[in-house]
C-alpha cells in the first residue's frame, strides 16, 4: 500500500462498477467513501437486485466514513464559503477530514480550497 488515502465520489463508484474506467485499476492506497455516497448509490429508484449486490460488495471492501462532528463542521464551512450542494459539501468535507484525495469527475470539486482531487480517465466511446 502506498500510504495514500482516496475517497471515492459517487460518480467514481458508478464508473468503477459500470466498467467505464479506461483501466480496471485504481491507484494503490487506502479507500473510503462517505456515508452520503453510500446513501446516494443505494437510493436509485431503478436499482436492480444485482446492481445493489455489486454496490454492497464494493461498499464492504472500503472504509465507510460516518458523518462525524468534524465532518459536520467542515460541511457547514464549505457550504458557507463555496456554496456547494449539501451532498457535495459532505463528500468534500469527508475527504478533507480524512486527509484523502477525492477521486471524482465533478469539476466543481477541483475548485474547493485545500481539497485534493484526481480525475478518473474514462473509456472512449
Amino acid at each position: 500500500m502506498s500510504g495514500h488515502r482516496f475517497l471515492l465520489d459517487t460518480n467514481a463508484v458508478i464508473y468503477l462498477i459500470g466498467g467505464s474506467l479506461a483501466t480496471n485499476t485504481l491507484p494503490d492506497g487506502e479507500y473510503g467513501l462517505s456515508v452520503i455516497t453510500e446513501i446516494e448509490l443505494l437510493s436509485f429508484p431503478s436499482l436492480t437486485i444485482d446492481e445493489e449486490k455489486t454496490i454492497r460488495i464494493l461498499i464492504d471492501s472500503v472504509q465507510r466514513l460516518p458523518l462525524s462532528d468534524a465532518v459536520r463542521d467542515a460541511t457547514i464551512g464549505l457550504r458557507r464559503r463555496v456554496g456547494l450542494k449539501l451532498p457535495d459539501a459532505v463528500i468534500a468535507a469527508t475527504a478533507l477530514q480524512w486527509g484523502a484525495v477525492l477521486l471524482t469527475n465533478d469539476s466543481r470539486m477541483a475548485d474547493i480550497p485545500d481539497l485534493k482531487t484526481q480525475t478518473l480517465v474514462l473509456k472512449r466511446i
